[in-house]
């Protein structure tokens, strides 16, 4: 288990937010945190403590006006850190190689691979084509419906797919991909505790890396997702995070 750090860009610039109230209308998205400082700041942060493996993510779909504000924001952090951070925001076959060039490690993909609320094999395999499987992130954030079952949201988290959330998943597409990243949307930038049912279900994925971002709050968290994911969870917090404004000093995790 190892921590992963995050830069979330929306509308260039920096900041944590309630992943649930994230849609497209102007003025809808509930925000945390809104930093002063830019993304390749916190990059550096990452990239002196030698902390890879984190993920920048672009918030703005690239129909919004600030997309491409966004856009350069990531790409200064993908230089000043290059190769030690994945990129997610819009990914398709078509861009997925711009950004891989900018510096990203992997690309995060969920909403190109999931069309009509479905699995598109076909746009994964254009994706694979294009960088690789094992530099494809499948990003399989959550939510439960009212059957009591986690389903893959996309569409900036707001469309539900087909597809459940469970360990028969995760092993029919771990040979897909390079890592999983499951954000628990409900819980996403509340800092109100982890999702330890989500947390079960990730433990039972042995055959690549998987991160669990959503809801950290305090170190006894990260206590509960090393036991209830077996050692084999990873995770990333967010707005508990000092240097988002939270109490939890970075410098402390990475020592755990």
């Amino acid at each position: 288990m190892r921590l992963r750090p995050c830069i979330d860009i929306h509308n260039g610039k920096v900041k944590q937010i309630v992943g649930s109230s994230l849609k497209d209308e102007k003025g809808s998205v509930k925000e945390n945190f809104v930093s002063e400082y830019d993304a390749a700041y916190y990059a550096g942060i990452y990239r002196d403590r030698e902390l890879s493996g984190g993920h920048v993510i672009v918030l703005n779909t690239s129909a919004s006006e600030y997309y491409e504000a966004s856009k350069k924001a990531a790409f200064s952090a993908l230089s000043a850190f290059p190769g030690g951070m994945q990129y997610g925001g819009g990914i398709n076959n078509e861009n997925a190689a711009e950004f891989l060039d900018a510096g990203a490690s992997h690309v995060i993909v969920t909403s190109f691979v999931f069309k009509d609320g479905k699995l598109n094999r076909e746009n994964l395999r254009l994706l694979q084509s294009e960088c690789g499987k094992d530099r494809i992130v499948l990003d399989l954030s959550c939510r439960k419906r009212d059957d009591g079952q986690y389903y893959v949201t996309t569409d900036r988290w707001q469309n539900f797919t087909d597809l459940p959330v469970t360990e028969e998943s995760f092993k029919s597409l771990s040979s897909e991909c390079g890592e999983f990243l499951v954000h628990a949307v409900d819980a996403e930038g509340k800092s109100g505790g982890v999702d330890r049912e989500l947390i079960r279900i990730l433990s039972g994925v042995s055959d690549i890396p998987v991160t669990y971002a959503g809801g950290i709050k305090s170190l006894s968290d990260v206590d509960l997702i090393e036991k209830e994911g077996c050692g084999r969870v990873d995770y990333t917090v967010g707005t508990a995070l000092k240097l988002f404004g939270g109490s939890l000093e970075l410098d402390e995790l990475i020592k755990r």
